[in-house]
């Protein structure tokens, strides 16, 4: 069943009168939000509000129960138990929670952390760091010639001394997948903790952190149509418990003196201070209304879109799209490409006059651009409420660029 054509009509950013329609292609960035989430958000503001865990009065209580019951959201959306979902301010601070709460505390001199070479920074910066104060060592999944990952030598990679294997799901440069399951495999075969970063997938895909028996897993709500502000995550029971609480203060502490303290068990040991209470429920409203549409039909919509776009934009000699097509075409969301001739940040600004947004730069994969030897590139990402027309509106407009 596919998507209702008019899907772009619950998101009021696309609906609003008297402004010219804006044809948003940036949703890799961040996405728009539908009607029910802004109304989360205004309904506990409104009627509800409070803090949490602290207050024995009604609203307090009240604040309380809807806090905890978007955590039993975002548990059940990715096949996690409830007791397992930490929330956080983006999945950057899920990733820097890992690297000082856990891999601080746990690494040893001589231990390698293994990334790909297609990491975004936040998946990249923190590992550094890490291994610069434990005298850790960081190696790379190197990258085939199309942009996906090359896994021929994984098993070589992958040593005794490999304490923990950090990849993102999906680049969001190359708009490549990553196989999870190949990675675990090796991560097993050595005992290695394993990180997923699903910031771009978790909006595309169905996830399941237990089928994937991984250790980790981090997103942010503001790209699967949730508010600012909120990240997930996740973290599988066993390790929680080899975690130190490296923000600590108010909500995390069981007992305090004015000498020693002891913390609490589970996700509140994480969660210092007064937490973003209204963006945890707005991505609670966001999932459950994502979960009305199947997942299938969500890739189906996307991948039409994309294979659309890369089957139009490759017809132009000048434009070079970037990435692996065939994969691309039948799930992508992601496409990035580079316009000869012209800086991206100029075809961006050129498509932005036109009402077009679209992503210019290296995309927070400063090491990545530069290996791909491109520097910066232009890059559109597709969500549910993006149409054909939208397509068809932004080949044209890079037509009328190539013959200015």
């Amino acid at each position: 069943m596919a998507l209702p054509s008019d899907i772009y009509k619950d998101f009021p950013f696309f609906t609003q009168h008297g402004k010219q329609p804006i044809i948003y292609l940036d949703n890799a960035a961040t996405t728009h939000k539908p009607q029910v989430v802004i109304d989360a958000l205004v309904d506990f503001y409104t009627t509800s509000y409070g803090t949490v865990h602290r207050g024995v009065y009604t609203s307090g209580e009240h604040a309380t129960t809807l806090y905890e019951d978007a955590r039993a959201t975002v548990a059940a959306f990715i096949g996690a138990d409830t007791d397992e979902i930490i929330f956080t301010k983006n999945a950057t601070e899920g990733i820097n929670t890992v690297a000082y709460a856990w891999a601080l505390h746990t690494l040893q001199p001589g231990d390698e952390i293994l990334l790909s070479q297609y990491e975004h920074h936040a998946n990249l910066l923190p590992w550094q760091r890490i291994a610069q104060a434990r005298d850790a060592f960081i190696r790379f999944i190197p990258l085939n010639a199309d942009g996906t990952l090359n896994l021929s030598t994984l098993d070589e990679l992958v040593t005794p001394v490999t304490k923990l294997i950090a990849v993102s799901a999906l680049s969001n440069v190359t708009g490549a997948r990553t196989d999870l399951a190949r990675i675990k495999q090796s991560a097993d075969r050595v005992g290695a903790k394993m990180l997923v970063d699903a910031a771009q997938l978790i909006a595309h895909d169905t996830v399941n952190v237990h089928e994937l028996a991984i250790d980790f897993l981090v997103f942010s709500g503001h790209k699967v149509y949730g508010p600012t502000g909120i990240g997930v995550l996740y973290c599988k029971r066993a390790t929680m418990h080899e975690m130190q609480p490296f923000q600590v203060g108010g909500g995390t502490v069981f007992q305090a003196t004015y000498t020693d303290a002891t913390y609490l068990e589970g996700p509140h040991r994480f969660e210092a201070g007064t937490p973003a209470i209204a963006a945890a429920i707005g991505l609670a409203a966001a999932l459950r209304y994502l979960q009305k549409f199947s997942m299938r039909d969500i890739k189906v919509h996307e991948a039409r879109l994309t294979r659309t776009a890369i089957d139009a934009l490759t017809q132009f000699p000048a434009i070079t799209c970037i990435g692996p097509m065939d994969e691309l075409k039948e799930q992508g969301h992601i496409l990035t490409f580079v316009v000869r001739g012209f800086h991206p940040h100029d075809v961006a600004a050129f498509l932005s006059e036109r009402g077009i947004a679209v992503r210019a730069g290296h995309h927070c994969a400063q090491p990545l651009a530069e290996m791909l030897g491109i520097g910066a590139s232009v890059r559109i990402s597709f969500a549910i409420y993006n149409k054909l027309e939208d397509v068809h509106a932004l080949v044209s407009a890079l037509k009328s660029l190539l013959k200015s």
